[in-house]
């Protein structure tokens, strides 16, 4: 299979776009002084006002057979013209919670089911300079009695994901690995495996 890459890009008229749009913002700065913003929005967002999740889900085994762990997925996304390293993700449905759509999302890209839902994030931006994008990172429990097993995913047309599992505590090292075959990672799972160091060293003294 050819490795997949631009072949070319152009102005998008936004009566054109499908998932996007741009928008002109006129605003009042803290001085009364009258400016303007460019931004991005979906087009996409339903009545739960909020876009997508991000899935941190917790692969554990109940006795103790291998080391806490998640599962990441590799995908190629055209707009930064790499292969990315990120967290399961997806719009959200009309009519379908973050939880819930958390909960399906995974299963679709990775094929794990979650057993519950540990905790959900507030709502967050990512890039608010230039989007009004926002999601909900949510994490859900996938314990298995003994060793770790593996299901088929279920990928739509024109989805091509890999999926990983990666011990939580090797997490930051596999960025490395990754930057070297030339993968870019997504802020959100970085954030997330930085903290997670931090924490770490923090509680055995070590910062």
């Amino acid at each position: 299979m050819p490795e997949p890459k631009v072949d070319s890009s152009e102005d998008l008229s936004p009566a054109d776009a499908k998932w996007v749009t741009l928008k002109k913002i006129h605003w009042s700065d803290p001085t009364g002084k009258q400016r303007v913003w460019e931004s991005a929005e979906r087009t996409t967002r339903g009545s739960s006002g909020i876009d997508a999740v991000a899935v941190l889900a917790i692969l554990r085994s109940e006795s103790g057979r291998f080391p806490t762990s998640t599962v990441i997925i590799e995908q190629y996304r055209p707009p930064v013209d790499a292969f990315v390293v990120e967290l399961p993700a997806g719009l959200i449905d009309e009519g379908e919670t973050a939880e819930q759509a958390a909960i399906r999302e995974l299963e679709e890209e990775t094929g794990y089911k979650a057993h519950k839902v540990i905790e959900s994030s507030p709502l967050l931006v990512a890039d608010p300079g230039m989007t009004n994008a926002n999601m909900k990172l949510v994490m859900v429990d996938v314990p298995f009695p003994g060793e770790l097993e593996t299901y088929d995913q279920k990928l739509e047309a024109g989805e091509f994901i890999t999926r990983r599992v990666v011990e939580l505590s090797k997490l930051s090292e596999e960025f490395t690995k990754y930057e070297a075959k030339g993968f870019v990672v997504d802020a959100k799972l970085a954030h997330f495996a930085h903290g997670y160091d931090v924490a770490t060293k923090l509680q055995a003294g070590h910062l």
